[in-house]
């Protein structure tokens, strides 16, 4: 053996000549930028070192850290996956370690650190090793310092003259802030952060990142210590930076498909997509490693709704393959995470306790749960029980109820709560969580955001800047108190009248009292949302106008359907009252008979298996708002109607379908084949068009050539007026 390991080392030495000509030939920088800082300390020399095997007696592990360079060495058997551990003495930063090779070195080979010699992370990879010297700087923390072995260069084993291992000693947190934990036992866990208790008092975080430095102080105000994201990447240092300053912590979100519950979108099959979750896996250990030691992070949360989520693109037996895939796939994740990471807990969220047996079967390496719950929040503690669950879990959506939650108001679209009770909704989500002690480990309640428009108004504290009676409820399950602050208008009693049959294009009444608790002067605003008529979710300003005594007259949209009418009361110190109801905008009424109803129509074209259709002509005529005429998608087309005789009329009302027309001619025949022209635009709009023109005529036609949309022509109803 003797003879060999000559030949291997002056072998080596050659090499590694030719290997320091090549880098002083590439770059002189590399030699420049030592690795070393001046905290750094040898730490692992004379430590206790272990290995999977040694070639003989003369070779122990031990010989890899006794100092001696030259004199001795470590040699495993001659197989690839063998390897040489160290023990420390105890958890310190690592930020160097440097492999003296014999000849017999590692192609490819992995550092790994452990808190505890049994569960390691890698945290760094060599896949082309050349022998010689490797000075590899590393980040981590651990307590025991592992080579392991992947392939080796030659066929001998592994043969080490040293195994040195810097950094610092006696450090104990990766992070200022300190690890954060989950300890405790079955029924009595609790958070801490660098050994002390931590309960997490958050709310999801909704501006742009730019602005963090802006709302930070905002929320550290509300006693706020936490914010929850639902993606992490290299933006988000700046977030974490902005949260660190004031002291708050963050949920890292990872976001997966199909994110949101139900109605979202991007359906990956989780049995078969290797190459999604591979690419999922490694994007997010990016990011772990990024920001592992950022004093802001608090934990990693993986995927947001998706067990529930998947319904919408399985169903039977391959929705239950698809949860159990994903669950397992979030639990590889989990493992990933704590490889990098050993000092900050993974979760995963879902929107339905139904996801719990999921993670309970497939993801053992959760180290908590977390669920999105709103008007059913005080309902999760008994699910927790009955399921005979063994982690803890914090909420990560939490609030007033939701639209999915609450009753239909009289027009059939959900009943919005009143500040008042979204206030409420607030209050009452706190005291459950805090009443399951030693399990509810805390929340992060929905939502910080600033969007005002539909879905802002239903659930952020502060839409447009204007903080709510919501905001004061957080503020005072938080900090304890809101003694001196100036508080927001309160709107009550709001009605509309007609709630149901507000003509289009005229008004309606809008009442509401409206007090300020400061006696601060108010100034009311009247906003409108088509989401439910049209999909807009946007607030638009309203045409309207004070009547006195909280009562103002509001002009309703010419769309039809039923819309929210909103009244913002603005005190001026930044707060607002927000209460709204719905409307069902309709038809104007027209003076006169409709001589059209129920008479033969024909058309040109009419679709027949699109959407709701089928959509005969028969459909503009029938009297009901609620079917349609629609045509081929193409120019020009027609629609007439048979009033039977010669009738005399002034008047026709035309209710568009959203597919209008934006030219067209009103003609008139006594034969249905001779016509002439009552009656031409190029300028519509859609909606409704009241049209004041008159003749005698037994056929009635609508001449259609230029579309407003892509889509055909399409109309509820063709009335003729008598």
């Amino acid at each position: 053996m003797t003879t060999a390991s000559t030949a291997r080392r002056r072998a080596r030495t050659t090499a590694s000549l030719v290997s320091l000509g090549a880098l002083l030939a590439a770059s002189a920088t590399v030699l420049t930028a030592a690795p070393a800082t001046a905290a750094e300390t040898l730490l692992s020399q004379g430590k206790t070192a272990t290995a999977s095997s040694t070639e003989g007696a003369g070779y122990a592990a031990s010989a890899a850290v006794d100092g001696d360079l030259t004199g001795t060495r470590w040699a495993s058997q001659w197989s690839d996956a063998q390897w040489l551990q160290v023990d420390l003495g105890a958890r310190a930063n690592i930020s160097r370690v440097v492999l003296n090779w014999e000849g017999a070195y590692g192609k490819a080979y992995d550092i790994q650190l452990s808190d505890n010699g049994t569960d390691w992370r890698t945290v760094t990879s060599v896949t082309a090793g050349d022998g010689g010297t490797d000075e590899l700087a590393v980040s981590g923390t651990g307590r025991y310092v592992r080579l392991q072995g992947v392939t080796r260069a030659t066929g001998y084993g592994y043969s080490l003259w040293e195994f040195r291992v810097y950094g610092e000693s006696g450090t104990t947190q990766p992070e200022p802030g300190g690890a954060v934990r989950v300890t405790g036992s079955q029924g009595n866990w609790q958070l801490t952060v660098g050994g002390q208790p931590y309960t997490v008092k958050g709310l999801t975080w909704g501006p742009a990142i730019a602005d963090a430095p802006k709302y930070m102080p905002d929320l550290k105000s509300m006693g706020v210590n936490t914010i929850r994201t639902w993606g992490t990447d290299g933006g988000t240092k700046s977030l974490l930076d902005s949260a660190a300053a004031q002291g708050l912590k963050v949920v890292n979100g990872f976001w997966l498909q199909p994110g949101g519950g139900p109605g979202s979108g991007g359906c990956v099959n989780y049995v078969t997509d290797t190459a999604y979750k591979n690419t999922m896996l490694t994007e997010f250990a990016k990011w772990v490693d990024a920001y592992k030691s950022h004093p802001a992070t608090l934990m990693w949360n993986v995927g947001n709704e998706s067990v529930l989520g998947l319904q919408n693109c399985y169903g039977g037996t391959e929705l239950e393959a698809q949860r159990n895939a994903y669950t397992t796939f979030v639990n590889d994740v989990a493992k990933k995470v704590h490889s990098i990471d050993p000092d900050h807990p993974v979760t995963s969220t879902d929107a339905w306790t139904g996801a719990w047996p999921y993670y309970k079967r497939n993801a053992p390496d959760l180290d908590l749960y977390s669920m999105n719950a709103y008007g059913d929040v005080c309902g999760v503690r008994q699910d927790w029980i009955d399921g005979g669950y063994d982690k803890p879990y914090i909420i990560t959506e939490t609030g007033n109820a939701g639209e999915w939650e609450v009753p239909d108001d009289v027009n059939g679209v959900p009943d919005e709560p009143t500040d008042v009770q979204k206030a409420e909704g607030y209050t009452k989500a706190w005291n459950c969580v805090t009443a399951h002690r030693g399990v509810a480990l805390g929340a992060t309640m929905f939502h910080y955001g600033l969007e005002h428009d539909f879905g802002g108004v239903w659930f952020n504290l502060l839409p447009d800047g204007l903080k709510r009676l919501s905001y004061y409820a957080v503020k005072k399950a938080y900090a304890g108190s809101t003694a001196g602050d100036n508080t927001p208008p309160v709107i009550t009693n709001m009605t509309v009248t007609p709630a149901s049959a507000a003509p289009a294009g005229r008004e309606f009444t809008v009442r509401a009292d409206i007090r300020d608790p400061d006696g601060d002067p108010v100034t009311p605003k009247i906003y409108l949302s088509g989401n439910y008529a049209n999909g807009d979710k946007r607030l638009v300003d309203a045409q309207y106008r004070s009547l006195g005594n909280g009562t103002f007259a509001v002009t309703a949209p010419e769309k039809l359907g039923v819309w929210k009418v909103y009244v913002q009361a603005e005190d001026g110190r930044g707060n607002a009252g927000i209460e709204t109801k719905s409307v069902k905008v309709v038809a104007p009424p027209v003076a006169g008979t409709n001589i059209a109803l129920g008479r033969p129509a024909t058309a040109s074209s009419s679709q027949a298996s699109y959407g709701d259709c089928p959509c005969p002509p028969s459909h503009a005529v029938d009297g009901n708002p609620g079917t349609r005429w629609a045509s081929d998608w193409s120019d020009p087309q027609w629609i007439q109607v048979d009033l039977g005789s010669a009738r005399s009329f002034n008047r026709l009302q035309l209710v568009w379908d959203p597919a209008y027309a934006k030219s067209y001619e009103v003609q008139v025949s006594d034969n249905g084949t001779t016509w002439r022209t009552i009656h031409t635009t190029t300028t519509g709009n859609g909606d409704i068009d009241t049209i004041e023109a008159g003749a005698t005529a037994r056929y009635v036609r609508l001449q259609l050539t230029a579309r407003g949309t892509g889509w055909g022509y399409s109309l509820h109803e063709f009335g003729i007026y008598a």
